[in-house]
């Protein structure tokens, strides 16, 4: 029995707005030495499945850069399978970005096809969780399935942005509505699916040429399966999954890393996540230093004075003396400057703060309000940013000229369009 993953790693990820301004999404930092990716790509290697294809579309430089060969998740092989990235291409045949997810593996099923695997599972390269795939595997085998889609129960409020299934007593799928308007349940699909290969080759080649297909399986392939009685089961997952898609769920993401106790358990030897890591010295904490129910990570400097709450720092963060961090996440090389205050924000990498500078506010009712500041942006000295804004990558001195009383009001954007 041989099973094949293909994990779509394409995702733009616009409403992560500056963060993905020159990542693709996947590739997006998480939880201080991670990056999302690392959770599926994990997940698979601890499944015991090392043959891996990822499909890459938008920025993908960062992403491969990161994989590499695959080293770190023991994904580097060649007679086993291993990892292989691959991105959209022009060639004899008419190719071009990619239409959908089914589009996605339609046109690389040359690659899929090699190895010849009797089963292949789709997977994200953009949500947070930890799952054995054996077990999803053994339950699609158990039925005879055609296909099985991965489920989980989410709040009802939230059910219009999902795939909305409908089941049989046996986990039988009877009805699949993507994102519907009026969802007539709560029961998502996760984005992870088992196909059979043969049924996943012509369904692929049918949607090819359909007119009016939009090619993805959660809008077309899957729905059509269900309609036309072909035997699709829904797999009811029980842990902790989230799809950090927005600002909001990103942040919320770290902040259930860091509760009592944490939803998602990093330090589980059994389900190990695997990251390339870089080689920095242990954290120095300085005395008269605070630090409080925080993730701090390899080379980071917390001066004296300092005081970091409930907050996430990536390597080489650097807090100065008497400044204070809160609520925030700040990623790899950022620098707090001395008596600056950074609340409930999203620093990108190398993000200064200048002497004084007070960014984001923790507010204590309502919406969360958080201030996300992109990639080698220089906030100046004095300066007050409100909470609810976005400030672009690359910003200095003169970007901020428009505010002449050093004071940016909340819900400001700066050097970011939304796309």
């Amino acid at each position: 029995m041989k099973i094949k993953a293909v994990i779509l790693a394409g995702g733009e990820g616009t409403r992560l707005a500056t963060l993905t301004a020159k990542r693709a999404k996947p590739a997006v930092p998480f939880a201080g030495k991670y990056r999302i990716i690392d959770f599926t790509l994990s997940n698979c290697v601890n499944s015991n499945i090392f043959d891996v294809l990822i499909l890459t579309q938008y920025r993908p430089h960062s992403l491969n850069d990161h994989i590499g060969r695959g080293r770190p998740w023991d994904l580097d092989r060649s007679f086993t399978g291993g990892v292989q990235i691959l991105q959209p291409y022009k060639g004899r045949a008419d190719t071009d970005w990619y239409a959908g997810t089914g589009d996605a593996v339609a046109q690389n099923l040359n690659f899929v096809r090699r190895g010849r695997p009797d089963y292949v599972l789709i997977l994200s390269g953009d949500h947070i969780y930890e799952m054995d795939y054996d077990v999803m595997l053994n339950f699609h085998r158990e039925r005879k399935a055609d296909a099985t889609v991965c489920t989980i129960r989410v709040p009802m409020d939230e059910a219009s942005r999902y795939g909305i299934l409908d089941v049989e007593d046996d986990y039988r799928v009877r009805e699949f509505v993507e994102k519907p308007v009026n969802p007539p349940g709560n029961l998502a699909s996760m984005g992870v699916y088992i196909f059979n290969y043969s049924v996943l080759e012509q369904l692929l080649q049918e949607d090819q040429k359909r007119k009016g297909s939009s090619h993805d399986f959660g809008k077309d392939i899957l729905p059509r399966m269900v309609i036309e009685g072909m035997r699709v089961y829904a797999y009811p997952y029980g842990g902790y999954w989230i799809d950090v898609g927005t600002i909001d769920a990103y942040w919320e993401a770290h902040m259930d890393l860091i509760g009592s106790p944490p939803s998602l358990n990093l330090n589980d030897r059994t389900w190990v996540i695997h990251t390339l890591s870089e080689e920095r010295p242990p954290v120095h904490i300085h005395n008269g230093a605070t630090v409080r129910n925080s993730l701090i990570t390899d080379g980071s400097v917390v001066s004296e004075g300092a005081v970091v709450e409930n907050s996430i720092l990536s390597p080489g963060v650097y807090v100065g003396p008497n400044a204070v961090v809160r609520e925030s996440i700040i990623l790899t090389d950022s620098y707090i400057e001395a008596g600056a205050v950074v609340e409930r924000c999203i620093l990108d990498k190398i993000v200064v703060i200048g002497h004084n500078a007070h960014v984001g506010k923790i507010q204590e009712m309502g919406e969360l309000g958080i201030t996300c500041v992109g990639k080698n942006t220089h906030v100046p000295a004095g300066y007050s940013i409100g909470h609810s804004c976005i400030l672009g990558t690359d910003l200095r001195l003169e970007d901020f000229a428009a505010f002449p009383n050093k004071s940016v009001p909340n819900g400001t954007q700066i050097g970011y369009k939304k796309k």
